[in-house]
């Protein structure tokens, strides 16, 4: 009998992380074909490949970074951010997520926040909005915080800056 209550209760854990996951992926899905908008989607594959290049020292950095990220989504536009913003706020259900940062500015928002799985931080989003743009990006793997930032700069990612604002709690 126990062993039923505990396959229905990963059933439903699994079911809600799901459900979490195809909310974001839909939202993405709803504006990666929109021309008002730049988007960057990195897929597990490619971070496996960066992973193997060893070559030099800043490239071994890199693997360790990117080694036990699964994906990388970004979004951004610089038309109605704020609308945007608060359609990302209200439809990504925010509140399963722990509030990592929040900064309210005069004009912007920002806010990360991570979901955790087992004690390690499986997902980050970064949602920017305000008057000038909107940002929205989200790393999924095994996550260290002190890393992103890192991976962010190397890339040169567009919005990346924001991440200097989040370090490892």
């Amino acid at each position: 009998m126990k062993s039923i209550f505990s396959l229905a209760f990963a059933i439903l854990v699994s079911l809600s992380l799901s459900a979490q996951s195809d909310a974001i992926e839909r939202f993405f899905k709803d504006y990666q074909e929109d021309k008002n908008f730049s988007v960057v989607y990195v897929a597990p594959k490619m971070f496996q490949m960066v992973s193997k290049i060893t070559s030099e020292a800043e490239d071994k950095e890199l693997a360790s970074i990117v080694k036990d990220l699964k994906g990388l989504r970004i979004l951004k536009t610089s038309v109605n951010p704020d609308k945007i913003y608060k359609e990302a706020n209200r439809r990504l259900n925010i509140k399963e997520y722990e509030e990592l940062v929040t900064i309210k500015e005069k004009n912007s928002n920002i806010r990360f926040v991570t979901k955790e799985s087992n004690g390690t931080i499986s997902e980050l989003l970064l949602l920017v909005g305000g008057n000038n743009e909107f940002v929205l990006m989200s790393f999924v793997g095994n996550i260290d915080l002190n890393k992103i930032a890192k991976l962010a700069k190397k890339l040169d990612i567009d919005g990346a800056e924001h991440l200097d604002k989040v370090k490892k709690k």
